[in-house]
C-alpha cells in the first residue's frame, strides 16, 4: 500500500520502505517507467523553505485589510507557559485588581504612602549607618597597620584621614563611633561598673 505522494510525486511503499516515483502516462499516451529514489535523497520540491515573518509581512503589506493582521494568526498550538510567565501574569492581574480597588479608596492611600515613606526613610538610614560602620572599621584597621609601620597605598591613607569625618556622620545620624545607637550606648555605660 503506497503512502500519499509528496510535492515532488515520491511515494513510499509501506511494506518494503522503498521510495519511488510511480509509473505515469505521458500526454501522447506512452508510459513513463517508475523511478526508484535512493535512500536519504530529498528533492528540492520537498525541502521546507524558511519564511521570515517580518520580511513576509513587509512583502504583503497593503494587500491585507489591516496591516499586521496576518501576523496575529499563530500557526503553533498553545504551548505550556513557563513558571516565570505564570508568575508575571499573576502579578499583572494583581496590579489590575489593585488599580481598580484603589480608585474607590483614594482617601486611604495618602496615609499608606506616608507609612511606606517612613519605612523607606528608616531603611535608608539603616543602610547608611551600615556602610559608615564598615568604612570606619576598615579605616581603623588601616590605621593600626600604619601604626605598626607597614606601608599604605595613597587610597588607604586617604581612608585613614577620613575617620573623623565618618564618625561625625555617624554622630549626626544618632550613633556613636562604634556604630551603636547613642541612647543604648549611654545606657550600657551607666550600667557597667567603672574601674
Amino acid at each position: 500500500m503506497p503512502s500519499e505522494p509528496t510535492a515532488s510525486g515520491i511515494v513510499t511503499d509501506e511494506r518494503s520502505g522503498e521510495r519511488q516515483i510511480p509509473e505515469s502516462q505521458r500526454p501522447d499516451g506512452t508510459t513513463r517507467k517508475a523511478i526508484k529514489i535512493r535512500p536519504g535523497y530529498r528533492p528540492p520540491e520537498d525541502v521546507e523553505v524558511y519564511k521570515n515573518r517580518t520580511a513576509e509581512g513587509f512583502r504583503t503589506r497593503g494587500k491585507g485589510p489591516i496591516p499586521g493582521s496576518e501576523g496575529l494568526k499563530d500557526d503553533k498550538p498553545a504551548q505550556a507557559s513557563s513558571a516565570a510567565a505564570n508568575k508575571n501574569a499573576k502579578r499583572r492581574e494583581a496590579r489590575k485588581k489593585a488599580k481598580v480597588t484603589g480608585e474607590g479608596q483614594e482617601e486611604a492611600a495618602p496615609a499608606e504612602e506616608a507609612k511606606t515613606e517612613e519605612v523607606d526613610a528608616e531603611a535608608e538610614k539603616e543602610k547608611k549607618v551600615r556602610t559608615l560602620k564598615k568604612k570606619v572599621k576598615q579605616a581603623k584597621e588601616l590605621k593600626e597597620k600604619k601604626d605598626t609601620g607597614k606601608a599604605l597605598l595613597p587610597e588607604q591613607i586617604a581612608k585613614v584621614i577620613k575617620i573623623n569625618e565618618l564618625i561625625r556622620e555617624l554622630d549626626t545620624l544618632g550613633f556613636d563611633a562604634e556604630g551603636e545607637p547613642k541612647a543604648e550606648a549611654a545606657a550600657t555605660e551607666t550600667t557597667q561598673p567603672s574601674s
